[in-house]
């Protein structure tokens, strides 16, 4: 019994053994690896330093807020604003022979009119057929009926005395029949001698997309060009930006611009531009109105209230009708109609270098009674020429 007992308690002394050292064994294999050591760190460089910034701080003194005088508000913060440079003035091209500088723009008038009527005079047989030809050839070119027919008449007349017909006859013979019947015993000159001793006066007229203003402003060039001192009136208050676009052509040539608020009253912007002109003793006052259709009856009676406005000061020297040449005889109605309301004293025909037909200059003049006294030959600043009638026709006929 005995040696039952103790083998039943070297049994429990054995188990608890083995236990211990199994237990022993797991907690060492779940055991972390301990920390790698830290590694040497090496500072970087400290930043160099410049100026102030290598200098120890040093102690300065300082104000309170109550030390320091603050604004109060009374006296007006004035900031500078960079001087602005002024334009550069231009000297514009002279006027004398500007016409002949500017002959090759009046190309595709010439192939209509000069070209076609040389041709067909040149045939070898002028029948009835020919002189059709050379009729509808003058109306197409916007002469007009009562012109053409003139022409055709002296020509048919001149044709069957000369007899023979070499192409340099021809040619003399049309271009003596062209010139007169663009009379060049007008008078052209644009009038600015006023009578009163004042500045002369020039206002400037025409229907909505004629480029009444860009004339205006190259007008004023011309002027420039001739010698003259101008003021210019921004009578147009109706379209937008168009007293900035006059102001502009001014500045190019060292002209004074008077103008008004947008939307305002165009009599008072155009009495101002006459009152100022006078002040400042220049020679001329050119004065550009809104454009407005012929049609539009409360619109010219504005136009003629500007006109009389003017005349409270001086009366006027000068009224220019601008028209687009390439209207053709729809521009004759709107000169009818502007004739009746501002007594019209010359016409300045604009866009010549494009489709216009060439007889268009006759017919106007025969429509109105009034000369062509300026035509406008391109869109350059220069292009705005003196109306020379052996000049405009030797363009037409060609060499």
């Amino acid at each position: 019994m005995d040696i039952l007992i103790l083998a039943v308690v070297i049994a429990v002394v054995v188990v608890g053994a083995l236990g211990g050292l199994i237990v022993g064994s797991r907690r060492k294999k779940q055991l972390p690896p301990p920390p790698p050591a830290a590694p040497d760190i090496t500072a970087p460089p400290a930043e160099p330093h410049v100026g102030d910034e290598a200098e120890t701080p040093r102690e300065e003194p300082r104000r309170t807020v109550e030390e320091v005088d603050l604004p109060d508000g009374s006296t007006p913060v004035v900031v500078e604003e960079p001087p602005t440079e002024a334009p550069a003035i231009e000297i514009p091209e002279p006027t004398a022979g500007r016409l002949v500088r500017l002959r090759a723009r009046l190309s595709r008038s010439q192939n209509v009119l000069g070209k076609g009527l040389l041709t067909l005079l040149s045939r070898e047989h002028l029948d009835e057929d020919t002189w059709e030809e050379i009729e509808d050839t003058l109306l197409i070119s916007d002469i007009g009926v009562q012109p053409t027919q003139e022409l055709v008449e002296r020509l048919r007349e001149r044709v069957k005395v000369l007899g023979t017909r070499t192409p340099a006859e021809l040619r003399g013979l049309l271009r003596e029949e062209l010139v007169a019947l663009v009379d060049p015993s007008m008078d052209r000159t644009v009038s600015t001698e006023n009578e009163t001793g004042g500045p002369g006066i020039v206002m400037v007229v025409g229907v909505n997309g004629t480029g009444k203003t860009t004339t205006t402003g190259k007008l004023a060039r011309v002027l420039v060009a001739d010698g003259n001192t101008v003021v210019l009136g921004a009578a147009d208050t109706f379209r937008a930006a168009a007293a900035d676009q006059l102001e502009t052509w001014g500045e190019r040539v060292g002209a004074h611009t008077v103008r008004g608020p947008e939307g305002g009253d165009p009599a008072s912007v155009a009495f101002d531009a006459v009152k100022e002109g006078k002040e400042m003793a220049a020679d001329v006052v050119l004065i550009d109105t809104a454009g407005r259709l012929h049609t539009k009856t409360g619109l010219m009676d504005e136009l003629g209230k500007v006109k009389r406005v003017v005349e409270k000061h001086a009366p006027l020297d000068e009224v220019l009708l601008v028209l687009d040449a390439t209207t053709g005889q729809n521009g004759l109605v709107q000169a009818r109609v502007f004739a009746e309301v501002v007594n019209i004293t010359g016409i300045v025909l604009t866009k010549l270098d494009g489709t216009a037909k060439g007889g268009i200059v006759v017919a106007v003049q025969r429509e109105l009674g009034v000369p062509v006294k300026l035509i406008g030959l391109g869109e350059g600043a220069d292009d705005l020429a003196p109306f020379e009638p052996d000049a405009f026709v030797d363009a037409l006929i060609g060499e």
